[in-house]
């Protein structure tokens, strides 16, 4: 090997992992979907609550203080989850449940709905299954969001309902980070996100939908040989790619559809030759075309 080949592989094992690592790993995700959160909630809970799964939407509880049980009401062989210390309870995916208060140290906590645009198709959604229980003592990093999320809920400011949504907002996506950066999901969109190669070409999936990747291509941008990527990808993300940029484009689809944009043109943004090949990837996953689809989202 020559001086050149011995600098360029030097430069590859010092600098690649580097460059892989500093991607930012939620910038085309959170560009692509409409993060919205609502704050329903504030104050002490002094009766039994119960959110619905119906509603399409994750949720996401804030205990500052006391103690309350949490149950599955779709489940209730399910062990309840006692919560006593000041934690955060998130649900990614809409996700029936019902808070009871501890009577003898009722809760003082903060709740809001969590919605990504997108329906059933959304990849962030369904990347975390069941609920994801933070204790808030150690978190330094969400202290200073939390100690602004507490004042703005337990003060009557002007302008208090956004800032609280915003807030809630801004916190969510902490708590993506924070579950990528502690590993703690195994399998699925965010486990990918994770991964430093798997995420280059998830990454690029989700940068630019409409071109025709293949499984060389996102190998390619992996930096791994096209059979590793393959095997890799579906342990790690839970289906393989071809199935995952399916989703992705049907996803998005749904995310533009309703924000009003037609359907031929939607078809094209989302790499789909036209509406028809739209409609028949539609009827495939969900059984109805985009049109039909639409409007049982109006009723």
């Amino acid at each position: 090997m020559d001086a050149e080949s011995i600098l360029m592989a030097s430069y590859c094992l010092v600098f690649l992992p580097l460059s892989i690592t500093m991607e930012d790993r939620l910038a085309a995700l959170l560009a692509r979907f409409d993060l919205r959160a609502q704050v329903f909630h504030k104050g002490a809970l002094c009766r039994h609550a119960t959110f619905s799964d119906e509603q399409g939407v994750g949720y996401l509880h804030v205990l500052k203080s006391g103690a309350m049980t949490v149950q599955g009401p779709g489940h209730p062989k399910d062990p309840p989850l006692l919560l006593q210390q000041p934690s955060l309870l998130f649900y990614l995916q809409p996700t029936t449940h019902r808070l009871q208060p501890d009577p003898h140290d009722p809760p003082e906590l903060v709740c809001g709905s969590i919605d990504f645009g997108a329906g059933a198709e959304n990849p962030i959604m369904t990347s975390v299954n069941g609920p994801v229980v933070i204790p808030l003592a150690d978190q330094q990093r969400l202290a200073l969001t939390l100690e602004l999320l507490f004042t703005e809920a337990f003060h009557h400011d002007c302008g208090q309902q956004a800032a609280l949504d915003r807030l809630c907002e801004l916190l969510v996506i902490q708590i993506l980070r924070h579950l990528m950066e502690q590993g703690q999901v195994q399998i699925g969109l965010l486990a990918g996100l994770a991964d430093p190669r798997l995420s280059l070409a998830l990454n690029a999936i989700h940068a630019e939908p409409a071109l025709p990747w293949t499984l060389d291509s996102l190998a390619d941008k992996a930096l791994m040989s096209r059979a590793r990527f393959a095997v890799n990808f579906r342990e790690v993300v839970g289906m393989t790619p071809g199935d995952y940029l399916t989703r992705w484009r049907l996803g998005l689809a749904q995310s533009l559809l309703r924000k009003g944009k037609p359907v031929g043109l939607v078809a094209h943004e989302v790499g789909y030759s036209g509406a028809a090949a739209l409609s028949r990837a539609f009827v495939a996953r969900h059984g109805v075309s985009p049109r039909q689809w639409m409007r049982g989202q109006d009723r």
